[in-house]
């Protein structure tokens, strides 16, 4: 016979589950959101005062190294950003499964002794 206390039950420990997950999604895409703020922000004003810098330069060879100087530290600085938003993004993949595991496991485990 159907029991809709226990469909119930199962009913909220699903809803649960699936706010943990939503949780740990919003709170990591506001995380990333604020990183990719924060860095496109940074590069624009490198960027004004490597401008700023290089117009009042005097020589073809000042401008180059200047140039020189101001597109390896901006590359490195987008390496190193990307490299910290991709972690971000692996660290989501993993946070956002966890509420998951136990009861997947609790399934898998009933359904393992159904089929024994």
């Amino acid at each position: 016979m159907f029991n809709f206390e226990d469909a119930n039950k199962k009913n909220k420990e699903n809803m649960d589950t699936i706010l943990k997950s939503y949780a740990s999604l919003t709170k990591a895409s506001q995380a990333i959101a604020t990183e990719v703020a924060n860095y496109s922000k940074k590069a624009f004003e490198d960027g004004v005062a490597h401008i700023e810098k290089i117009s009042s330069v005097k020589s073809v060879e000042a401008a180059f190294e200047l140039q020189t100087g101001f597109v390896t530290s901006a590359y490195g600085n987008y390496v190193d950003e990307a490299t910290k938003i991709a972690e971000m993004y692996a660290d989501l993949a993993k946070n956002i499964h966890k509420p998951y595991e136990a009861p997947i496991a609790k399934s898998t485990a009933v359904v393992k002794a159904a089929a024994a």
